[in-house]
């Protein structure tokens, strides 16, 4: 399997501010769909006002900036799996919570090419962060790597750095 390791809980990355507070409130999915048993054991401390709200609304964001596409969007892409309707954190708070599922491998793919270490993402924050000094640059991307899980930190840039210098190196020699 691949690898699959998110930085965050399903529980951190609301509690540190994501989706606009309002994943589970999207009107597109109101009516029979029973979310609620998502939340008895892994949410069941995490006040809804990080997650319930009818309105994406950037003061919930860590970043304070919008991040992502409409729900129409990712029904259009086929990112949507029949089981897992709200979308990647659905999936990954199911997959947290035990459950294995036959949609994993292509969910734990799109994982990896957000924020894996190859992360296409991941790779670009790290390439602000050296061109400018700044860890604050690209709130964008950095809300958009938070929605998957990941948070920018000194390790993995460090990593980052290490691999760039070992390409330029065997392009030099």
């Amino acid at each position: 399997m691949i690898k699959f390791e998110p930085y965050l809980t399903p529980k951190d990355i609301l509690l540190n501010g994501a989706f606009g507070g309002s994943y589970f409130g999207r009107r597109e999915l109101k009516g029979d769909y029973d979310y609620q048993s998502l939340f008895q054991e892994t949410l069941s401390d995490v006040p809804t006002i990080y997650y319930l709200q009818p309105k994406y609304n950037t003061k919930f964001n860590l970043f304070k900036t919008k991040s992502g596409m409409s729900y129409q969007y990712w029904v259009d892409k086929g990112w949507m799996h029949k089981d897992d309707p709200y979308g990647w954190f659905e999936w990954y708070l199911k997959y947290y919570n035990g459950r294995r599922h036959e949609d994993d491998e292509r969910q734990i793919s799109r994982w990896n090419g957000v924020c894996g270490v190859k992360g296409r993402w991941r790779n670009r924050l790290y390439k602000n962060i050296s061109e400018t000094g700044n860890w604050e640059v690209s709130p964008r991307i950095q809300q958009s790597l938070l929605h998957w899980g990941y948070l920018a930190n000194k390790k993995d840039y460090e990593l980052y750095l290490e691999s760039k210098m070992k390409i330029f190196m065997e392009e030099v020699l």
